[in-house]
């Protein structure tokens, strides 16, 4: 067995002086998985609206973007928040996602699930299929728009809603979804803003979604990136959601850097010869140590001696190093 440890002193972020007025809010670092803050992080509530995070990436991997269907009856059971398509109208998934995400239509929502599942029922039961997949332990999805009214509503928590939008963030097409401000429809029949305020207030915002029934009240996510440095922030019944998380956003990054562990290419570690196809990025936290620890080709990565997460390592073979510079070439 081979052990390697090496030590890091890196920045501490202690982003605790912005007041928060609600329920329960996480601050978490996407790089790197990490909870950086929180409070109430694993109460379990109604999350309103930003359950269709849910919806819009189990149609995404499930459906293409192109396909028209034909709006039907199914729409007469949407109330709430809607974009009003009508009955007979031919429109595309992808209008009816920008719809879902950018205005919270809970038409689009009842479109699209019958469109990729059949069935309400059978699309609530890949939405909690792929919640199983991702982690989300204790959340639980009845429906596909967030509505709560007639039961407990989509349940889950800060955190879990903050591991399932990192997922999401990996797919391209959703990440051009949320940080779309104002988006026109394919036929033109229709032209919408995103309720997502901070997208054109705070100029690092990426994306999020908007929440809001009476039972769950105020739901937001949000997520920002400056300087590489990745964070999400959920907020539950937060009445200056948006206002809390801009400041907290600045707090944040007013304290915190990247660290690039390793840089891309081949790297000798203690006699052993890696490929890192990418910088290995970490970020930066005052007067932390920061420690990894290679065993059995995986560097298990720590903070202050917590474990924070595991990455497989790729021993240097010559005909993945010429393969990686060839990749790059095709791609500048």
């Amino acid at each position: 067995m081979k052990l390697l440890i090496s030590f890091l002193m890196i920045f501490q972020m202690i982003c605790t002086n912005v007041e928060f007025y609600g329920k329960s809010y996480i601050v978490y670092d996407s790089l790197n998985q990490y909870v950086v803050e929180g409070r109430n992080i694993d109460y379990l509530q109604s999350v309103a609206s930003i359950s269709k995070i849910m919806t819009a990436i189990v149609v995404i991997e499930n459906s293409r973007l192109d396909k028209k269907i034909t709006v039907d009856e199914t729409i007469n059971k949407a109330y709430g928040s809607c974009v009003y398509i009508h009955i007979k109208d031919q429109i595309t998934i992808q209008d009816l996602l920008y719809g879902l995400m950018l205005r919270s239509g809970n038409d689009c929502a009842l479109m699209l699930d019958k469109s990729v599942g059949g069935s309400v029922e059978r699309f609530v039961e890949m939405m909690n299929e792929k919640a199983r997949d991702i982690g989300m332990k204790q959340t639980h999805f009845s429906n596909p728009s967030g509505l709560d009214e007639e039961d407990e509503g989509n349940l889950s928590t800060v955190k879990e809603m903050a591991i399932l939008y990192r997922y999401c963030c990996q797919n391209p097409l959703f990440n051009q979804i949320v940080k779309t401000k104002e988006y026109k429809r394919l036929d033109g029949k229709g032209y919408w803003h995103n309720k997502n305020r901070l997208l054109k207030e705070y100029p690092y915002c990426v994306g999020g979604k908007t929440g809001y029934t009476k039972k769950a009240k105020r739901t937001l996510i949000t997520r920002a990136i400056k300087k590489q440095v990745d964070l999400i922030i959920v907020t539950f019944n937060c009445g200056n959601d948006f206002e809390f998380h801009q400041k907290k956003y600045e707090e944040c990054f007013k304290n915190y850097e990247k660290l690039v562990l390793f840089d891309k290419g081949v790297r000798n570690i203690k006699g052993n010869w890696y490929l890192f196809e990418n910088d290995l990025l970490m970020s930066k936290e005052k007067d932390e140590s920061v420690s990894y620890l290679i065993h059995n080709e995986e560097m298990f990565i720590y903070r202050n001696q917590t474990y924070i997460k595991k990455i497989k390592l790729k021993r240097y073979r010559f005909r993945d190093f010429y393969l990686m510079i060839l990749k790059d070439l095709v791609y500048e």
